[in-house]
């Protein structure tokens, strides 16, 4: 045999080799325990968004930005990409499937309603012709697939811990809280609290704070935040049983109001921005709050799994509703849909489907 040939069909068996191996890097996620889907960047991709709004009947109008005008929609054509591995694609039907029977409650603020808002349009969009119902009653909400056995609950509680009306003014009171009876009975539980922590004058829900059993006027709001969430951790580890009951905590989201954070200037903000930022650029660190989650997640003795969206959420200044909210004012703490919260729930699913955590 001539070396031609045999050099011929050596460069044809390496190429083979380097294709197979190609196909394996690119068809399955790193299961061994090495990948941190947390740590990545986003790329360009032409096959998002995951589902158009317009298909999405039940959309809250503050999140759907296409429909309150806003102008650009290279925003919706970002998908995050980790550093290390493969991020499953999300494929609505197989959560579903996988899911089947679940109860699944959110609990938390506004964010925690732009999540699950995400996750029941991408649902939606990928079983259309099921049946589904909504219902809204107060600061409760549940969206059931029935054909699936599957319910995806909202509760709105923007502390976790009690917020009480009394006869001297409306009382948070961060060692109290009674509302957790309400929790029990979920497969899946999706907690988060943070941005109403910071509110201060017209904004702030309550007229005092209570802490073990002093009341004041205010406090340090990280310490408040630290002996809430305590209060909270100390609630699941009491309260939740883990061989029938999964908890997640939704990381700490960032606003995009100090354009200093990525290189501008204090006055810029999300408004005007169309694409994301890069580790390069954005030089902000985490807000304080992430230390403290993550130093009450340490400390507690049930597993509860961070969904540790800051920093890829961070890279994200052009996600906002800004002024396309269908209301006034520059929202930067929001996020619009279809968007970065579509992001959150593809890195759930993973979480559930793979078993990587970090």
């Amino acid at each position: 045999m001539g070396d031609g040939f045999r050099s011929f069909c050596w460069i044809g068996f390496s190429w083979i080799l380097i294709l197979c191996i190609h196909q394996v890097q690119l068809s399955e996620p790193q299961s061994d325990g090495s990948c941190d889907f947390f740590k990545g960047s986003w790329v360009f991709d032409e096959t998002y968004p995951l589902y158009n709004t317009s298909d999405c009947p039940f959309i809250e109008q503050e999140f759907d930005c296409q429909a309150n005008g806003r102008p650009d929609k290279l925003y919706l054509k970002y998908r995050w990409k980790p550093s290390d591995c493969m991020l499953p694609r999300f494929n609505g039907e197989d959560f579903l499937r996988k899911l089947k029977g679940k109860k699944i409650l959110f609990i938390g603020d506004s964010l925690s309603l732009n999540q699950w808002q995400s996750l029941t349009c991408m649902l939606h969009a990928a079983v259309p012709q099921s049946n589904y119902t909504i219902n809204r009653k107060g600061d409760f909400s549940t969206f059931s697939f029935p054909d699936y056995e599957v319910s995806l609950m909202l509760s709105r509680n923007a502390f976790l811990v009690d917020l009480v009306k009394e006869k001297k003014g409306t009382v948070l009171k961060l060692d109290s809280i009674e509302n957790g009876k309400s929790w029990k009975g979920y497969d899946l539980l999706i907690f988060n609290t943070w941005h109403w922590w910071l509110h201060k004058g017209r904004k702030q829900p309550w007229d005092f704070i209570e802490s073990r059993g002093k009341v004041r006027k205010d406090m340090d709001r990280l310490v408040a935040f630290r002996e809430g969430l305590t209060t909270w951790s100390e609630w699941v580890d009491s309260n939740v049983n883990t061989t029938t009951t999964q908890v997640f905590l939704q990381g700490i989201s960032p606003t995009h109001f100090n354009g200093k954070e990525w290189n501008e200037t204090k006055s810029t903000t999300c408004r005007g921005q169309t694409t994301p930022a890069t580790d390069s650029t954005y030089e902000g660190g985490s807000p304080p709050a992430v230390a403290v989650v993550k130093e009450v997640l340490k400390n507690m003795s049930t597993p509860v799994i961070l969904l540790d969206v800051t920093r890829l959420s961070q890279l994200r200044r052009d996600g906002h509703p800004s002024i396309y909210t269908g209301l006034k004012g520059n929202d930067c703490s929001h996020w619009c849909l279809a968007g970065v919260p579509d992001t959150w729930n593809q890195l759930l699913y993973a979480i559930l489907t793979t078993g990587e955590t970090s």
